[in-house]
């Protein structure tokens, strides 16, 4: 982060130090862009923990495990939509300000595969897929290097600054709905679907832009951008907006601390939670109603949406 700190430090300045260098050979003016972009990921990390489940792809056979992987990779692939205004101070020196909104593809968090509806050992078949929308204000500083028959290249830098979105959580179960009210074993079980909404710590991105413009007419040109971003989401709070059992809703059961967390920085005997405070509501087992009106507590985690995308569009220039 501090590399990237000083290098667009240094491109400021270089940029700066040309835009004063520079005779201006056309006046100063306000442009407008509307595009449309692709982004693949550039970055793949391990997931967090979802639900109590952690980042790994399991497959039972027999109820025998027979295979574990880590589940890794990026929300940084996806689709992105945005309007920019721009102002051009010189030939060579403009601003832009951006409004962007970003979906990502669905990414399988964590799984569970078997064979057997339930293992002896009580192990059951899940998956948890995420995805991430978002919108962001893009503002950067651009960089004209001449034009020549139509093409202007360009280059610019700029900050991303997320103002709302969330990651979306949506698992599918085949898990236990019952409990016995003695031992707390499981006696039935169910397809249970949930969908949980993950809200972001405010967070900055770091954007880097190569492109072109072409003229089309006397204020239309086409234009094209090579973009790479760098940023990641840190999850403040998490709130079930759907539990299901069988088909038929269920949300109204679930407890306190079964359909909020709070995310924190450190878990202790103070914490609602389970594997630090054992006195707690846990997301397993609805007997345990200890702290059921309390929000359950998790240590925050991150995930990445860096990316490099390719954005095409048209520019009215005024």
């Amino acid at each position: 982060m501090k590399k990237n700190l000083f290098l667009l430090g240094l491109m400021l300045c270089s940029m700066a130090t040309i835009a004063q260098t520079e005779t201006t050979d056309k006046p100063e003016s306000w442009y407008f862009k509307l595009g449309g972009s692709y982004f693949n990921q550039t970055a793949s990390t391990e997931f967090p923990t979802v639900g109590g489940n952690a980042a790994l792809s399991k497959t039972y056979v027999g109820g025998k495990l027979v295979s574990e992987k880590s589940v890794t990779g990026s929300f940084g692939q996806g689709y992105r939509t945005g309007i920019t205004a721009g102002y051009r101070f010189s030939v060579r020196l403009g601003v832009e300000l951006g409004v962007n909104y970003y979906t990502s593809n669905d990414k399988t968090m964590a799984q569970t595969v078997s064979d057997l509806p339930i293992t002896p050992t009580g192990v059951y078949s899940f998956k948890s897929v995420g995805q991430i929308s978002a919108f962001d204000v893009a503002p950067a500083i651009v960089m004209f290097l001449g034009e020549s028959h139509g093409f202007e290249p360009y280059t610019k830098v700029g900050i991303l600054v997320p103002i709302h979105g969330d990651l979306e959580i949506t698992s599918d179960a085949y898990a236990p709905i019952a409990f016995n009210p003695t031992t707390g074993a499981p006696v039935a079980f169910g397809d249970v679907h949930s969908v949980d909404k993950v809200k972001p710590n405010p967070t900055l991105g770091f954007s880097a832009v190569m492109g072109t413009s072409y003229k089309l007419g006397k204020h239309i040109s086409a234009f094209a951008e090579l973009e790479y971003r760098n940023f990641t989401v840190h999850g403040k709070t998490k709130e079930t907006t759907e539990f299901t059992v069988n088909g038929k809703d269920a949300l109204a059961t679930r407890t306190t601390a079964q359909r909020y967390t709070n995310y924190t920085d450190r878990l202790d005997v103070n914490s609602n939670n389970p594997l630090f405070n054992p006195n707690t509501a846990t997301p397993t087992d609805p007997k345990d109603t200890t702290r059921p009106n309390d929000k359950m507590d998790e240590l925050s985690s991150y995930v990445g949406i860096s990316g490099l995308g390719l954005t095409l569009g048209l520019k009215y220039s005024l």
